[in-house]
C-alpha cells in the first residue's frame, strides 16, 4: 500500500513531514477550523456574560463548559462536517456558524443560537484565528529551533575563539581571523532579530464589522460602548487591539512579522554559504555517518548537504514571505478577497523556514574545525603581515610605507624568511621591530579573541 506521504502535493506534508508535521497543529484547516470554532464561542460568551446584552441570557458555568467544550475537543469528525456544510453554502465561516448552530441544539444551551456571529463579519472571524495560530506557531517551534540556533553558535564560538583563521576578502588571503569571531558576528546578527522578534511583533486584531465602524452594533445596542467593549475581547484573546481598519485588518503587522523572518533567514543563508565554502576549503570537515552515501558514483564524497538544503529552504521559505509583505498589506477599496487564499498559504512560509532551522541544526552537528588546514593556510599567506607593517611604518613616518609594501608582496611569493628578512632591515625603534619579527599570521588576529569573549 502505498503510504499518505508517498503522494503528498507538497514535499512539507511528504518527505519532510517528520520534520515539520508540528506545525500542522497551527496552520492546517483543521487548525483553522477549531480557531475559528474558538472565536464564535467566546464571543458569544462575552455577549451574554461580559457584556450581558439585553435580550440574552447569562450563561452558567455549566453551559460555559459545554460550550468551550466544542472547541477544546474539537474532532476531526467536526472539521469533516464543516466541509460538508461548506459544500451547500460555498463559505467557510457561515459553514462554522451553521455547524455550531447545529451544537447549540443540546438542552444545555438550547436558544443561544441567535447569538453565534452575531454582528460580525467573517473576517472577524478569521483575522482573530490566524493571528492566534501565527503567534503560537511563532513562540512556540519556530521560536524554540530559532533560539537553538542562536545557542549552538554561540557555543561553537566559545568553544573557538581562540582557533585562528585566515580571512578572506573578494575570495583572496586577508588579515586573519578566528573561527570563533567569525560565528560571533553571526550570534550578533541574530540576537539582534531575536530582541525584534521578543519585543517589537505585535499581534493584530480587530472586531468591528463589515468595514470596520461597528454599524450593525451600533443599531443593535446603541448603548453599548462597542469600541471599549471589543478591545477588552480582544485583548483576552492575547492579541492587540486594531481600531483603524476597513472589513479587513490590513494585515500591516504580518508584513512585520514576514520581513522579520526573511532578515533572519537572510542571515543564516550568508552563513549556511560561508560553511559551504569553509568545508570545501577544508577548513571544516564534516563526521561520517555510518551507512550514510554522498554521492551515487564517487565513494569518497561527504557533501555540505544539511547547509546546501537548508539555503534551499529560507530561499523558498522568503519567496513567499516577501509575496505576504507586498501583496497582504493591498486590498481594495473597503476589501477585496485576494488575502484570502494566500493567508492559507502562509503555514507553507514557516514550513520552509523550520525545514531550514533544522537542516542547519543538523549540519552544525555534524560540523568539526580541521585546525591543521587552519595552522597550514595561515602559515603559507606570510603576506598579510604588509598590512601591520606598513602602518606601523607610517606611525614613524617612513615614506610610502604603503608603497613600499606593496612592492615586497602584492603578487609575490612571500614566506617566513623573507618576512623575517624583510622586517631586520626597517628604520623603526628596536623594541618596535622585536614586536614584528614575533608576530606570525597566526597571531596577528587583533582583538578577536576579546571580542568573542
Amino acid at each position: 500500500m502505498i503510504t499518505k506521504p508517498l503522494n503528498a502535493l507538497s514535499p512539507l506534508d511528504g518527505r519532510y513531514s517528520a520534520s515539520v508535521g508540528e506545525l500542522s497543529s497551527f496552520f492546517s484547516e483543521f487548525a483553522l477550523q477549531r480557531c475559528r470554532v474558538m472565536v464564535e464561542i467566546e464571543w458569544l460568551i462575552f455577549l451574554c456574560n461580559e457584556l450581558k446584552l439585553g435580550r440574552t441570557k447569562k450563561l452558567n458555568s455549566s453551559q460555559v463548559r459545554v460550550l468551550r467544550a466544542l472547541y477544546e475537543n474539537f474532532s476531526e469528525k467536526d472539521g469533516m462536517r464543516i466541509k460538508t456544510i461548506e459544500k451547500t453554502t460555498n463559505h467557510d465561516v457561515k459553514a462554522v456558524e451553521y455547524f455550531l448552530r447545529e451544537k447549540l441544539q443540546t438542552h444545555a444551551v438550547k436558544g443561544y443560537s441567535p447569538w453565534i456571529h452575531f454582528a460580525c463579519t467573517s473576517e472577524d472571524i478569521n483575522n482573530l484565528s490566524y493571528a492566534m495560530m501565527i503567534r503560537d506557531a511563532v513562540k512556540g517551534p519556530v521560536a524554540k529551533a530559532f533560539q537553538e540556533i542562536v545557542g549552538v553558535l554561540d557555543a561553537f564560538a566559545n568553544q573557538h575563539n581562540h582557533v585562528a583563521m585566515l580571512s578572506h576578502t573578494h575570495g583572496q588571503p586577508a588579515s586573519p581571523t578566528t573561527v570563533g569571531k567569525e560565528v560571533a558576528n553571526v550570534v550578533a546578527r541574530l540576537e539582534r532579530q531575536s530582541d525584534l522578534f521578543d519585543d517589537s511583533i505585535i499581534f493584530l486584531g480587530k472586531m468591528n464589522g463589515a468595514v470596520g465602524n461597528y454599524n450593525a452594533h451600533v443599531v443593535a445596542y446603541p448603548e453599548v460602548d462597542w469600541i471599549k467593549a471589543t478591545q477588552k475581547f480582544i485583548s483576552a484573546l492575547g492579541l492587540t487591539p486594531n481600531m483603524y481598519t476597513t472589513q479587513i485588518e490590513p494585515h500591516d503587522w504580518n508584513a512585520e512579522l514576514f520581513d522579520l523572518l526573511r532578515r533572519v533567514n537572510v542571515i543564516l543563508t550568508d552563513f549556511c554559504r560561508d560553511v559551504w565554502m569553509y568545508i570545501g576549503m577544508g577548513y571544516f570537515r564534516q563526521k561520517v555517518k555510518k551507512g550514510e552515501v554522498g554521492s551515487s558514483t564517487m565513494p569518497h564524497k561527504v557533501n555540505p548537504i544539511d547547509f546546501e538544503n537548508a539555503e534551499g529552504n529560507f530561499g523558498l521559505a522568503n519567496a513567499l514571505f516577501g509575496h505576504f509583505s507586498e501583496k497582504l498589506p493591498v486590498s481594495r477599496m473597503q476589501r477585496d478577497l485576494t488575502d484570502s487564499t494566500v493567508m492559507r498559504n502562509v503555514g507553507v512560509a514557516f514550513g520552509y523556514t523550520l525545514l531550514g532551522f533544522k537542516s542547519l541544526l543538523r549540519g552544525l552537528s555534524k560540523v568539526e574545525v580541521n585546525a591543521d588546514v587552519l595552522a597550514a593556510d595561515l602559515n603559507a599567506h606570510w603576506e598579510v603581515l604588509a598590512e601591520p607593517v606598513q602602518t606601523v611604518l607610517r606611525k614613524y613616518g617612513v615614506k610610502d610605507a604603503y608603497e613600499l609594501l606593496k612592492e615586497m608582496t602584492r603578487g609575490r611569493e612571500f614566506g617566513r624568511d623573507d618576512y623575517i628578512t624583510f622586517v631586520k632591515k626597517l628604520p623603526i625603534p628596536e623594541k618596535e621591530r622585536a614586536e614584528l619579527e614575533k608576530l606570525t599570521p597566526a597571531t596577528y588576529t587583533g582583538l578577536a579573541l576579546k571580542l568573542t569573549a
